[in-house]
């Protein structure tokens, strides 16, 4: 008669448990969700206005203007491929 009872009582915790998932993982989901949308929007609002001020200065300089390139930096090495046949 014990086992019966433990084998119920496991059942119905097992039951228990899973309906009360059901209900509490979409809110805890939801919540997780809208603490990082404010965590990412507070630091993503501060640099939208950057990129805008670059592209203003940009139509404001010269036509003929070249950009300034440094001779000196060094962009990488060169590497001479031969064909195999």
């Amino acid at each position: 008669m014990v086992l019966l009872q433990t084998i119920l009582i496991l059942i119905l915790v097992y039951y228990g448990i899973k309906i009360l998932l059901k209900w509490l993982a979409p809110r805890l989901l939801n919540y997780a969700v809208k603490k990082t949308a404010q965590r990412f929007g507070g630091q993503f609002n501060g640099h939208q206005d950057g990129p805008r001020d670059t592209q203003k200065q940009d139509r404001t300089s010269p036509k003929g203007a070249a950009p300034k390139s440094n001779p000196s930096k060094k962009v990488g090495e060169y590497i001479d491929f031969e064909e195999i046949e």
